[in-house]
C-alpha cells in the first residue's frame, strides 16, 4: 500500500496554489491539502510542509484564468474563504478539471465540483453583504473608525473595496475578532493588521477608547431609535427574517453605552 501524501500550509491562499503546484511538480496522485493547524488522525500516510512560493502561486493562477471565466474566478476564491473543512481538496478536484479541459469557458454545473463550489460561494456572498449592510464604526480618541466582526467565514478581503470607496476620507480600522486579523485603511492604502495578544481587549477597554463624540453619539441614536419604534407596529418574526439575531451586536441601536 503506498502512503497517502498531506501537503500542510500556512492557510493563506497563495500558500494553498502553492501546494496545487506541488502536487503537479511531483505528480501527486491523491494528494490530502490541510492548513498547518489541523490534526491528522490518518494512517499510512506522509506529511510535507509546504512554504508558500508567491511565484509558485502566480504560475498556477495565471493558468487556471486561462481557462476559466472571471465569475469562475470570484466564485473559486469565495469558496476557498468559506474554510469549510476539506473545501481545499474539492477546489484542487476542480483544478484538475479545468487544465484538462479544452480552452473553452463554459460552466459545467454537473460536475459535482462546480456545483459544490457554487453553492459555497453563494453562502460567503451573502455573508460579504451582511457585513457591508451591518458593520458600523465607532470613532476612537486617535481619530480612527474601527469596527470589530465575527464572520461566519472569512470576509474581509471581500469587503475592502466597499468600504475603501466609501469611506475613502476617514481613517478605519475592520477587525475580524474570529481570524485575530483586520484591514486598516490610512486614506491611501489598506493594509493587513495582526493582533497576536488580543487578551487585553475587551467590550470595555473598546468602550474606553471611544471619543467624547462618539458617546454623544451613540447616546442620540439609541434616544432617537427609541422614540420613533411604534411598539403596538412591531413585528418580530419579520424583523427577524431580515435582520438576524446574530447580527445585532454590530448595531448600535442593539446595544447602549
Amino acid at each position: 500500500m503506498n502512503p497517502q501524501t498531506i501537503l500542510l500550509y500556512d492557510g493563506t491562499f497563495d500558500g494553498f496554489l502553492s501546494c496545487v503546484f506541488m502536487v503537479y511538480d511531483q505528480k501527486l496522485s491523491d494528494p490530502i491539502i490541510r492548513k498547518h493547524y489541523q490534526t491528522n488522525n490518518q494512517l499510512f500516510t506522509i506529511t510535507e510542509d509546504i512554504i508558500t512560493q508567491k511565484n509558485q502561486a502566480r504560475r498556477v493562477w495565471n493558468g487556471f484564468k486561462l481557462k476559466t471565466t472571471s465569475s469562475e474566478q470570484r466564485d473559486f476564491f469565495k469558496a476557498f474563504l468559506s474554510e469549510i473543512k476539506g473545501v481545499e481538496n474539492t477546489l484542487l478536484n476542480y483544478m484538475r478539471t479545468v487544465f484538462m479541459k479544452e480552452s473553452n469557458k463554459n460552466i459545467d454545473f454537473s460536475n459535482k465540483d462546480i456545483l459544490k463550489i457554487s453553492q459555497v460561494a453563494r453562502m460567503v456572498g451573502r455573508e460579504k453583504h451582511r457585513m457591508e449592510a451591518f458593520v458600523r464604526f465607532q470613532l476612537t480618541k486617535d481619530n480612527i473608525y474601527v469596527a470589530t466582526v465575527s464572520p461566519d467565514f472569512n470576509v474581509l478581503p471581500l469587503i475592502i473595496d466597499h468600504f475603501k470607496d466609501r469611506y475613502a476620507d476617514q481613517k478605519w480600522l475592520i477587525f475580524d475578532t474570529t481570524r485575530k486579523y483586520g484591514i486598516f485603511y490610512d486614506l491611501n492604502t489598506v493594509e493587513i493588521i495582526t493582533f497576536e495578544d488580543l487578551k487585553g481587549i475587551n467590550s470595555k477597554t473598546i468602550k474606553d477608547g471611544y471619543s467624547d463624540q462618539e458617546v454623544n453619539f451613540q447616546k442620540l441614536w439609541n434616544s432617537y431609535y427609541k422614540n420613533v419604534t411604534i411598539t403596538s407596529r412591531k413585528n418580530k418574526k419579520l424583523h427577524l427574517q431580515h435582520l438576524p439575531k446574530r447580527y445585532w451586536k454590530y448595531l448600535t441601536e442593539k446595544n447602549t453605552i
